[in-house]
Order: structure tokens, then C-alpha cells, then sequence
């Protein structure tokens, strides 16, 4: 498994339209819209690095509104804490 962070930034007005063209490509788990110095934070979990070089070249730069991107490729988890229990809002 190869998992990434990946910073996005886009063009004025198009947040909620990338963000959920985002959400719809296969190897992206999650998509946050942030306050700040990006625009959004996609998850991206991949069966190899490979795929996620694909994802990152190629796909996700097909989705027109991408200004720049930065991603940060993940080496190795230290937390102990469920993620899914940490963004989970419990209704």
C-alpha cells in the first residue's frame, strides 16, 4: 500500500467542483477543503508506487481547475490512533 498527501491549490470558484471530481478517481480515499495556504487536501492510497505515480501524472491532472499540487508521499504510519474514527462525525 502507498499512501499520500497530496496539497491542492485551484482557481477561483472551483473548490467544490475539483474537490468532488477529485473524490470520484479511483485511488483518492478522501478530499478536505482547508482554510489556509491550500485549498485542498486529497488522501491518496494506492496499491503501489506505480499507481500512485499514475494517479498524480496523469489522472489528477486531467481535472480541469488545478492550479499547482504538492505531494507529500508517506514513509511510514506512527500513529496508533483509527483514522476513520477520528474523522468520523458520530450522529
Amino acid at each position: 500500500m502507498q499512501n499520500a498527501v497530496i496539497l491542492i491549490n485551484v482557481e477561483k470558484g472551483r473548490i467544490r467542483g475539483v474537490a468532488e471530481r477529485l473524490a470520484d478517481l479511483e485511488g483518492i480515499s478522501e478530499v478536505y477543503s482547508t482554510c489556509g495556504r491550500y485549498d485542498l487536501i486529497a488522501i491518496a492510497r494506492t496499491r503501489d508506487f506505480e499507481s500512485l505515480a499514475s494517479l498524480v501524472t496523469e489522472r489528477l491532472m486531467s481535472v480541469e481547475g488545478i492550479r499547482d499540487t504538492e505531494t507529500l508521499n508517506a514513509m511510514q504510519v506512527h500513529s496508533r490512533h483509527d483514522l476513520d474514527a477520528m474523522f468520523s462525525v458520530g450522529l
